[in-house]
């Protein structure tokens, strides 16, 4: 397994593209907002020859849905999410509103993901988790044997992801990352959005928001 990561848009949001030896790959948050990133996006899948077999959004808050348009066009393919971040996704154009921003109206989702779901491409098998709290229906995928955690805005170095946005909910961030994430070994690396990677482990024993 190979993961890429881009950082766009105004929000410095993290986009991952997770591929294997099949050369099959998953787009993860598509925060393209520029022409720019767009062909940043599109020439790494070009030059790496990878096919693009699904677009997964961890949960639908601008910053990680900014691409969903263009990559579901360019693309052929359509966004797969938890169907509690619906609201959300329909609100986008209205909450980029409020930053002097715009957003192109995502496609609706092709199918809504549960926890215990997998993702599956190429060779390759992410776990669905469902974490709550910075978002509804906000989901992580996890790969135990890689020991990898693809988790969106729940988990960040040294920092937890915001619950004074609508939707969120404090206690049941904790929780997830608490009764969820925390589960996991230390030495899985988290892939969050925003801000570089880190390890369960490390952010068990530093981080301050979360330690017991």
């Amino acid at each position: 397994m190979h993961i890429e990561s881009f950082i766009f848009s105004p929000f410095q949001e993290n986009t991952y593209v997770v591929s294997d030896e099949t050369k099959e790959c998953i787009i993860i948050d598509p925060g393209c907002y520029f022409p720019e990133e767009r062909d940043a996006l599109t020439s790494y899948i070009k030059r790496n020859g990878l096919k693009v077999v699904k677009l997964i959004n961890t949960h639908a808050h601008i910053d990680h849905i900014f691409g969903n348009n263009f990559v579901c066009k360019y693309y052929n393919v359509l966004p797969e999410m938890h169907k509690d971040e619906l609201p959300l996704l329909l609100g986008a154009e209205v909450s980029a509103a409020r930053f002097g921003l715009e957003v192109s109206p995502s496609p609706s989702p092709e199918k809504y993901i549960e926890e215990g779901d997998s993702i599956n491409f190429g060779n390759t098998s992410f776990e669905v988790m469902l974490l709550p709290g910075h978002a509804p229906g906000h989901i992580g995928l996890i790969h135990r044997e890689e020991k990898v955690a693809i988790t969106g805005d729940v988990l960040f170095r040294l920092s937890i992801g915001r619950t004074d946005l609508p939707f969120c909910n404090h206690n049941d961030l904790i929780k997830s990352i608490k009764e969820k994430l925390f589960l996991l070994d230390d030495d899985v690396v988290v892939y969050n959005g925003h801000g570089p990677s880190t390890t369960i482990g490390f952010e068990k024993q530093n981080n301050p928001f979360v330690r017991n």
